[in-house]
């Protein structure tokens, strides 16, 4: 599973403390035009700090005219869409389970009305029983090894391939164990520190300005405020470090138990053979989320269609969408038959957009996978792919991430795939997130990405990082020029959405790493961002038989 980018802010910081370009079309209608290029070279430095606002919208604004690189999906609305609903388009969110129940989600459910709900029955013959907003090919589960585990673990693949699945557990074991241990040592001392003022100032809560005003006499106090002013820098209040550090052990702790764990078996509960492609009696029509931690694909749902306009929470950004849900990525590896039966299933019950936001190292079903994208091609599905969250370079062969739409950097085997790289809200040589994979020939187009605010279980919001959310950006455009133009093709979607996206000519730093830069043609196929605005005016273009791609 692609998880989404573990604050790594507050790691890295942490860490440290305690260790010492394409032409954009001018053509338009009706006053309409792409945005030009000129305005985008010009564009200032966004200097100021986002306001609340712009923090949990900052993916809908627009670049030229608010500074942050956001997909013009307001411009879109107000000077375009305006109150033009669309054709109603099915997006299918490929994720683990939604919270069908959400406020902002309910009234933009899929629905089957040719089954009928609870009668243990398949009522419309498309071979699954109850599946009313969608279908659970996880049954019960949640839990699970990554690939290269289960394949250690069943012995599945040459010796060269699983001499090279043992050296990648015995690295990333060692790396969860000394991240747990730092953090439970980091959490310990916060924990010391916070005690330690609260009995100085008399007081069960404080601020960083109560804490300037110690006078420190002896060193372990003078450490104490050290501690949480560091603290102080990344969060508003030290419960919240505190929780922070509490989930980032949880977080390792899981990956210990469970996703490097070579002996556990998170399949048991689904009853299954997960590498038979025939054995297909298994799941349920259920693809609620099955605990609150399972957040991914409520989380992902959200940014493509939270309900729009009605007092609460967030907006999606299609108006005119039915989510349909199906539970296929457990909290580690998805299988690649889970996948492969997921996308057609999507592509069966109307699809026309199915979002991935997944991807793993490993995948020894990988044929099932391409051969599920070719049949969405076929029937004209468009799949958009998050590009990971490693900080790689995918056009080197080591740095698989799968599924994708080329073999070994080949051509495309199919048309229909967008894969995309995540953004930060600073426009500047940090526009590209440190975490986002990238790629010339692997990666299509980036989009925003980190600290995206959107739906979680039981009727919550949250901001949550990774090219996880900027897949479903993307889905949520493709979804929006599918609505309101019908008759475009899924190839012809993805040409609209890399063709009429910003071309950002300056370098950028990639991973991170200010000594490695590039500029955006150089690390995807378009060398663009995302533009929802621009794509609606080439796809009315495209509709009318003004341009041909």
């Amino acid at each position: 599973m692609t998880k989404t980018y573990f604050k790594s802010l507050i790691f890295i910081s942490l860490i440290a403390l305690f260790s010492g370009c394409g032409t954009t079309s001018s053509a338009g209608g009706g006053g309409l035009i792409l945005t030009p290029v000129e305005n985008i070279d010009s564009t200032p430095l966004k200097i100021a700090d986002l306001t609340e606002d712009e923090e949990k919208n900052w993916g809908h604004l627009d670049l030229v005219a608010d500074t942050i690189p956001g997909m013009s999906v307001n411009k879109a609305y107000n000077e375009i869409i305006k109150n033009r609903k669309g054709t109603k388009t099915i997006v299918a969110v490929l994720d683990s389970g939604i919270d069908l129940t959400h406020e902002d989600l309910d009234g933009v459910l899929w629905t089957n009305t040719d089954e009928k709900p609870g009668n243990n029955k398949d009522d419309d013959g498309n071979g699954y029983i109850d599946d009313i907003h969608g279908y659970n090919f996880l049954g019960d589960s949640y839990n699970e090894q990554l690939e290269y585990v289960r394949m250690l673990r069943l012995n599945i693949g040459d010796a060269t391939t699983l001499a090279k699945a043992k050296a990648k557990l015995d690295t990333e074991h060692t790396k969860a164990l000394q991240n747990k241990q730092q953090y439970e040592q980091i959490l310990q001392a916060v924990k010391d520190a916070d005690v330690a003022v609260k009995q100085y100032l008399k007081k069960e809560s404080y601020t960083q300005e109560d804490l300037s005003s110690i006078k420190a006499t002896d060193e372990a106090m003078q450490r104490n405020i050290s501690v949480l002013n560091q603290m102080f820098s990344i969060k508003d209040t030290i419960p919240e470090v505190i929780e922070e550090l509490g989930k980032g052990i949880k977080y390792f702790t899981e990956q210990l138990n469970y996703n490097l764990n070579k002996d556990f078996n998170g399949r048991a509960p689904v009853g299954d053979d997960a590498y038979d492609i025939t054995d297909i009696n298994y799941g349920n029509g259920n693809p609620k989320n099955r605990v609150d931690d399972e957040s991914h694909g409520t989380h992902v749902a959200g940014i493509i269609a939270a309900e729009r306009n009605n007092g609460k929470g967030v907006n999606g950004v299609a108006n005119n969408v039915a989510i349909m849900s199906i539970r296929a990525v457990p909290n580690g590896d998805e299988y690649d038959k889970d996948i492969a039966l997921g996308i057609r299933y999507a592509v069966d019950n109307g699809a026309r957009v199915i979002n991935g936001s997944f991807g793993k190292s490993f995948s020894p079903k990988a044929q099932w996978v391409y051969d599920a994208i070719k049949y969405a091609a076929d029937n004209n599905v468009l799949f958009v792919h998050a590009a990971g969250n490693d900080g790689a370079n995918l056009d080197d062969p080591t740095n698989a991430n799968f599924p994708n739409d080329q073999i070994k950097n080949g051509p495309e085997f199919a048309d229909n795939v967008i894969t995309v790289g995540a953004l930060n809200p600073e426009y500047g040589s940090e526009l590209v997130a440190s975490y986002s994979n990238y790629g010339d020939i692997n990666v299509d187009v980036f989009a925003p990405g980190t600290d995206i605010y959107s739906t979680f279980p039981n009727n919550e919001y949250e901001f949550s990082p990774g090219t996880s959310m900027a897949a479903p950006a993307v889905a949520g455009v493709a979804a929006l020029v599918m609505s309101q133009y019908p008759s475009l093709t899924a190839a012809q979607v993805k040409k609209i959405i890399l063709q009429s996206g910003l071309p950002i000519k300056s370098k950028v730093i990639l991973a991170g790493d200010n000594s490695k830069s590039a500029t955006l043609d150089e690390i995807s196929t378009s060398g663009k961002i995302v533009n929802a605005y621009n794509a609606l005016v080439m796809a009315s273009k495209v509709a009318a038989g003004q341009i041909k791609l």
